[in-house]
């Protein structure tokens, strides 16, 4: 059974908005990975690329942590899941991952994305995001996972239909 995506409004306030838009986009980027083993997930786009489903996914857990947890949240000495020295590139090489440990990791980054975000008292809350040499506001933080997530997601559909015909998931 495929993943559910929520529906996305098209009224309502600008927070709700964004949350569904990222709740959908995190959704699809699930349902392109569904009903595929470890080894379709791990299935490489074209040398040289090390981009695989199950690296996407890898990937996202790593941006959802760097800018909910470590920049939006505050927990700067946190590091990332699969680079000890800050490469979100290394999350991509998921040649010996599974989907256990790149789902856990992803969920569990959301989970916490979820709760900072329903914890901000506005979408005006700012924070200093080192990445950016910044002040964002968690408007702009959500505006650019949206972003990333609907990147990904064009790729993750390329990345499947490659594996096995399908689209439009």
């Amino acid at each position: 059974m495929p993943t559910e995506r929520p529906e996305v409004p098209t009224v309502a306030g600008e927070r709700e908005m964004l949350r569904a838009h990222l709740e959908f986009h995190r959704a699809t980027l699930a349902r392109k990975c569904d009903g595929l083993s470890d080894e379709e997930l791990r299935r490489q786009a074209v040398p040289p690329s090390a981009l695989s489903l199950l690296g996407l996914v890898r990937h996202m857990a790593e941006v959802e942590r760097a800018w909910f947890r470590r920049t939006v949240g505050g927990e700067t000495d946190l590091p990332l899941v699969w680079s000890a020295d800050g490469d979100f590139q290394v999350a991509y090489d998921a040649r010996t991952s599974s989907r256990a440990e790149a789902f856990t990791a992803w969920q569990d980054e959301i989970g916490h994305a979820r709760r900072i975000e329903r914890a901000a008292d506005s979408l005006d809350v700012t924070v200093f995001a080192p990445r950016w040499n910044a002040e964002v506001s968690l408007r702009a933080v959500m505006l650019h996972m949206i972003h990333e997530y609907a990147r990904h997601n064009g790729h993750a559909d390329l990345l499947r239909e490659g594996i096995d015909g399908v689209t439009g998931v």
